[in-house]
This record gives structure tokens, C-alpha cells and sequence, in this order.
């Protein structure tokens, strides 16, 4: 249920007094500008007065410099204390986000219609619909990936939007979807459980559908047509964990003969995600989870994931001779390189994890190394 903390009566400069000397409050719009100087080390600020602004409805960040578009001169040099209206509620109706998830329907219909139903949509136009399970795979396992972060958002009072979806006519019909964090992070157990929900809850959903997928009449592949023809097509490589629920399902002859239903390669696509988000890098989900657990050592891991990802690319162009998949880890690498620089999300408090989320952590981790193939998919001429 959505729910939004009206702010109550804001602390008194008194309440802050031991913490935060105040010169001057203004207000910017709805929010209480405190000016003044920490009387403890800065980092502690929001630490210690947090629990206090959130009971009153109120989230606070701690800014050396703070700059404003109204009209009334506002401080531009200094410590300020920032205390913005803390809500998590829905603020009417999400346009946006539906106005992409309609375009991301639209444009994942028309690829799987061409690419993997092969539909003539000249001569049928409404053959567009024939990929409509295709299309609830694979938006359905993205939904799932993103609605996880949301809940977990909520659960912990974190201000997050609705998943926003991307239309593009890629090989899906999507670049995938995000939620927009808005509000700050109280812990690492919060962290922990934000960063960790969308690829479990994901993987829960891929699991399904690659399952349901394997059971349904295989779709003659794009290869398959392109056969006697000098036209590239596109071959995927399966990672372990499909085939292992292709063992489990009795399918593994199908899933490797390559005539597989569309509604599989949902499955696929949730498992690539899946890994690639748990890159332990920057605000990615892995980057989350590991600075939850391993707090401030997370940007010395972040740091090796480039280097990582580059040596990958080099090892598969050097010495497997494969170049089809390098261009993707060397994007990758460059992409790893500026999440680490940006860093990752910072918890308002910084105490360790329990044991039970630290194994939760690892496991999950297990599962994303599972998601791994070093040629996710290859030009075949």
C-alpha cells in the first residue's frame, strides 16, 4: 500500500544543538535549510540526527555547498543541512512509466514477430500478435528483476519510482528497465536487501519461464532459415544454468538442437541480466550487495571488475581466437570503469551485516556466476 509521511513539526535548533551548530534555517520551497557548522566530524552528522528527521518526515543530507533556482538568495558557501519532505508514495498517475511500457510492448511485439516468428508483416500485419508470449517472457522476467528492487525499496522506506522500461529495437525489443532511486539508503541492511531482491526475484521469474519454455513446441530458429543461405545469423550460447534446468526438465536434447520456442530465450534474457547486474561495480545490484557486506573495501573489488572484464576480452581474441564477443566485454569493461569511479551507494549507517544475509549474499553471487558464458552469442555466416 502506498504510503507518504507528511512532515510533522521539524526539529528545533535546540534538537541539533549537540550535534550541529545553527546560524540561520530558511526555507527553499518545501524545504528547511539549517546554516551553520558540525560540531562533530561531517560524516557523522546524518548518522546521528537521521532518526530524529525521519520521525518528523523528513530525509537530510549534509552539503559543504548548496545552490538554488528560486529567486531568494540562498547560501552558497559553507555546511548546510538539508531536510527535503521524506515520501514514498506515488505521486498521481505514472504517465511516464506507462507510456514507455507501452512503446517497450510495441517494440519488443515487432522484433519477436520478425526476428524469432518470422512473420511476414507486410502481407500480415496482425501477425505482430503471434509474439505475444515471446513478449511476456521476456518484459515479464524484467518486470519481476525491477518490481523485486521496488519492494524492497518500500519495505524499507527508500523513495523509488516504478520500473521505467526502454524500448529499442535490439535483438528483445529492449534495453531492460530501471527504477529510479530518490531517497537515501539508511543502512547496509537496506542496501543489502534493495541490491538483492531484483536478481533473486528475477531469477525466481527466469527459472519459470525457461522452464514453461523447454515444455512448448520448439519455433524453427533464425539459423535454421538462414541454412543454404549466405546470410550471418545470430547463435546463443547457453549458460550452465538453463541447462541445468533443461537436465532437471528433461529438454536438454531440445534446448541443444537449437529449434527451441521463443518463449526460452525470455529465459536467456533474464539470466544475461542477471549477471551482468551482479557485476560487483559501482550502484549495479553486485556493486550493492558487496558494499553491504564488505563495506568500505567494495571500490578496491570494484576496481579489479575492469580490469577483469578486459582480460576476458583479450583472452577469448588472443588466445581462443573468438572476436564476435569481445566488442561485448571490452563495452562492458569501459562502462565498469566509470561505475567504479562514480562509487557506489553510501548507507547513513554503516554497521555489518547479520550472517544469515552474508551466506544469502554468496549464494546469490553462486547463481549469478550460474548466468555466466564467456560467448554469450556469436555472428554465424
Amino acid at each position: 500500500m502506498d504510503r507518504t509521511d507528511s512532515p510533522t513539526t521539524a526539529p528545533s535548533v535546540e534538537d541539533l544543538a549537540s550535534v550541529f551548530q545553527v546560524y540561520q534555517v530558511r526555507r527553499d520551497g518545501d524545504r528547511l535549510l539549517y546554516v551553520g557548522r558540525p560540531r562533530v566530524q561531517p560524516d557523522a552528522v546524518e548518522r546521528r540526527l537521521w532518526d530524529r528527521f525521519r520521525e518528523s518526515g523528513y530525509e537530510i543530507s549534509l552539503e559543504r555547498e548548496y545552490d538554488t533556482d528560486a529567486d531568494t538568495p540562498m547560501p552558497t558557501h559553507g555546511w548546510v543541512l538539508v531536510a527535503r519532505p521524506h515520501s514514498v508514495g506515488i505521486d498521481g498517475i505514472p504517465w511516464t512509466n506507462i507510456l514507455l511500457a507501452l512503446l517497450t510492448t510495441a517494440s519488443t511485439l515487432l522484433v519477436g514477430a520478425v526476428q524469432w516468428y518470422h512473420v511476414d508483416l507486410g502481407a500480415n500485419p496482425l501477425g505482430v500478435f503471434r509474439a505475444w508470449p515471446f513478449v511476456a517472457a521476456v518484459l515479464g522476467v524484467l518486470a519481476v528483476h525491477e518490481l523485486g528492487h521496488y519492494v524492497a525499496s518500500r519495505y524499507h522506506g527508500v523513495d523509488a519510482s516504478l520500473p521505467y522500461f526502454i524500448p529499442f529495437p535490439t535483438l528483445i525489443g529492449t534495453m531492460g528497465a530501471v527504477i529510479r532511486m530518490k531517497g537515501r539508503i539508511p543502512d547496509r541492511k537496506a542496501l543489502f536487501d534493495i541490491g538483492a531482491s531484483g536478481p533473486l526475484a528475477g531469477l525466481v521469474a527466469t527459472v519459470i519461464v525457461s522452464a514453461i519454455g523447454l515444455q512448448l513446441d520448439p519455433v524453427v530458429t533464425q539459423e535454421a532459415i538462414a541454412t543454404g543461405s549466405d546470410a550471418p545469423v545470430v547463435r546463443f550460447h547457453n549458460p550452465l544454468l538453463l541447462e541445468l534446468i533443461a537436465a532437471a526438465t528433461g529438454t536438454l536434447e531440445t534446448l541443444r538442437s537449437g529449434t527451441i520456442h521463443p518463449v526460452v530465450f525470455g529465459g536467456w534474457v533474464g539470466m544475461f541480466i542477471t549477471f551482468l547486474n551482479l557485476l560487483p561495480v559501482g550502484q549495479l545490484d553486485g556493486g550493492h550487495i558487496v558494499r553491504a557486506l564488505y563495506g568500505e573495501r567494495q571500490e578496491t573489488i570494484a576496481a579489479a571488475v575492469p580490469a577483469a572484464l578486459f582480460g576476458l576480452a583479450g583472452y577469448l581474441y588472443f588466445l581462443q581466437d573468438v572476436t564476435n564477443a569481445v566488442g561485448i566485454w571490452v563495452m562492458w569493461g569501459l562502462l565498469a570503469t566509470g561505475l567504479a569511479y562514480a562509487g557506489p551507494a553510501t548507507p547513513i549507517r554503516d554497521s555489518p551485516l547479520d550472517s544469515k544475509r552474508t551466506l544469502l549474499g554468496v549464494f546469490t553471487f553462486v547463481l549469478g556466476i550460474l548466468c555466466f558464458t564467456p560467448v554469450p552469442f556469436e555472428l554465424v555466416t
